[in-house]
């Protein structure tokens, strides 16, 4: 069985976040990077996989040159090579763009009998990629898993709702999306983090996948930030003295901000 699992480079969350002045959009070199907590757990199910079924893992990433150590991380945990898609062209691609892309790099992999992805990225929190992905790609999608299975040629998966549990199946291929409570990912060893060093990653432009410039970045987006500013300091509470009277000065406090 051979599978790609899509991963991202994102700001730590515990760093601070925030916008470049210029255009916008996220500042990455304002916090460390890392790779995203659910990719790890995405390329954690690829290799259970692999290692039931047997077969090859590819990592694809999207991402400045920096994202090379989030692909070495994967590959570190087992995964067997990487496509890497890095070009100025794609500062400020939307979720649409960003899809399209990774649907052309996934497209160079030959074979593949499944693609996994993380539910949503910490980062954007759009949760569309792996939907947008499927469409593009053709092949049916299974969303917000938190169970996985293949038996014969189907992906079964079991997925929490509001409502209780969903059991989905599908063909092969298929683009599945996994939740953070689909399994615990591995440590890299220090065998597989020396290992990791020697692997293959093809790098790839916006033209190896046959797009233009014109297609891709901010300015194909659909949607921009236009104005943004950073979030007021959080001011001190009012503090109330009870004197007896402290559940009506309370009451009287909540009226006054029209929250009762």
């Amino acid at each position: 069985m051979n599978i790609v699992v899509l991963v991202k480079q994102v700001p730590d969350t515990w760093s601070e976040r925030k916008l470049t002045d210029a255009d916008h959009t996220l500042d990455r070199e304002s916090a460390d990077a890392v790779l995203d907590e659910i990719n790890e757990r995405a390329v954690e199910e690829a290799l259970l996989l692999q290692e039931a079924h047997g077969g090859e893992v590819t990592v694809v990433a999207m991402g400045p040159d920096r994202a090379t150590d989030a692909i070495r991380k994967a590959l570190s945990m087992g995964a067997d090579k990487a496509v890497h898609v890095t070009d100025e062209a794609l500062h400020g691609s939307d979720v649409l763009t960003t899809a399209k892309v990774l649907a052309k790099a996934i497209g160079t992999v030959e074979g593949y009998d499944l693609v996994i992805a993380g539910n949503e990225a910490t980062d954007g929190r759009a949760g569309a990629i792996p939907a947008i992905l499927a469409e593009l790609l053709g092949l049916p999608q299974v969303t917000q898993v938190r169970k996985l299975t293949v038996e014969g040629g189907v992906v079964k998966a079991e997925r929490e709702t509001d409502e209780g549990l969903a059991f989905i199946e599908a063909e092969l291929p298929a683009v599945v999306s996994v939740t953070e409570k689909i399994n615990e990912p591995r440590y890299p060893s220090f065998k597989g983090i020396m290992a990791a060093k020697k692997k293959p990653v093809s790098t790839l432009s916006v033209a190896d996948l046959g797009l233009d410039a014109g297609e891709v970045g901010l300015g194909a987006a659909w949607s921009q930030v236009l104005e943004a500013a950073p979030k007021p300091p959080r001011s001190a509470g009012q503090r109330v003295e009870d004197s007896g009277d402290g559940g009506a000065k309370i009451a009287e406090y909540l009226v006054g901000q029209k929250l009762i």
